[in-house]
């Protein structure tokens, strides 16, 4: 278990780098990636959106965080540990039953949450100003009180029922307000374009831009479902298991890959439905534009570091 000294650090470094996921992924959505020259038609210009191409990267860089396990476990085998004294062993032991075998199955239920949770999260993002996006996953909290008094058998006291529900209101304050400021500016004819597009690129123009606010939003309240169920999960299984958190991201983030290479052939399928499935196009947009390549490495990252960040914190404080 971490040094208590270091739970603060690691509570500053999840904040920071979900801040910093979220930033860069609204900066992707903004990128024009077709029609984009002087010459042609405002109207006709596409921008990136391809929540199921933010997904894979975000399980890329989960599976990122393999490498300094490898690296450990090159480095030991060459120059072996030495043997734990006895009590140092029974300390070892004390930390939880060993995961090997087809138990290091049980991350593939935290990553099929992550899955879900996070698609939903950046479809809803493509519809939202990335500060109502970050504010309306506040409603994390409430899911995860919940799940935590059901399958963890917690014990929530009075107040801290209250400040759950206060946080909701919260939230659901800034969601309404988000629709209506929308809406306000969408009518302003004195905002500046840029100013429109920067809340919603692909929609500025459409008359019903404070409804598509709405449903992003009510994207993102739902993807919270998953992302507690993903939480509590994850705390479950690391508060039975001996598993460090580099090794529970990088399996999570391998389950997920795979999940996501396995449906896309089914998702593709369905791209006459809309341009999230079209799956070669995003491709071809993610690779052809420097923009998006670059910041899909700097969301790859920074999204390994915000799940080691608060996989060190759920099993530093649970």
């Amino acid at each position: 278990m971490a040094n208590d000294a270091y739970i603060p650090f690691l509570i500053a470094g999840m904040l920071i780098t979900g801040c910093s996921n979220s930033l860069w992924t609204k900066w992707q959505d903004m990128q024009c990636v077709e029609n984009c020259g002087p010459l042609d038609d405002p109207t006709t210009r596409v921008y990136f959106e391809q929540p199921v191409w933010q997904t894979l990267q975000m399980f890329v860089g989960e599976v990122g965080c393999f490498i300094p396990v490898l690296y450990t476990y090159l480095k030991n085998r060459r120059n072996p540990a030495p043997m734990l004294a006895d009590d140092e062993a029974e300390d070892e032991h004390a930390k939880g039953l060993e995961l090997k075998g087809w138990k290091v199955l049980l991350f593939f239920l935290p990553a099929a949450c992550d899955l879900t949770g996070t698609t939903l999260m950046n479809v809803g993002l493509l519809y939202t100003p990335v500060s109502i996006y970050q504010m309306t996953r506040g409603a994390l909290v409430l899911w995860v009180g919940i799940f935590s008094v059901i399958f963890l058998r917690r014990r929530l006291f009075l107040y801290q029922w209250l400040s759950l529900i206060t946080v909701m209101i919260g939230v659901s304050i800034v969601g309404l307000s988000g629709s209506l400021i929308k809406k306000a500016i969408t009518e302003d004819s004195s905002i500046p374009d840029a100013l429109r597009r920067s809340l919603s690129p692909s929609t500025a123009s459409d008359p019903s831009d404070a409804a598509r606010v709405l449903i992003g939003v009510l994207f993102i309240l739902f993807a919270q479902l998953f992302t507690a169920a993903q939480f509590v999960i994850e705390e479950k299984v690391m508060a039975k298991y001996s598993v460090t958190p580099l090794v529970a991201v990088g399996l999570e983030g391998t389950f997920g890959l795979i999940s996501v290479l396995a449906v896309m052939p089914l998702l593709y399928t369905m791209k006459d439905l809309t341009v999230w499935f079209d799956l070669p196009r995003g491709w071809r947009q993610m690779i052809d534009n420097r923009n998006v390549l670059v910041s899909s490495f700097i969301v790859a990252m920074s999204i390994g570091f915000f799940n080691f960040f608060g996989l060190s914190v759920t099993r530093s404080v649970s």
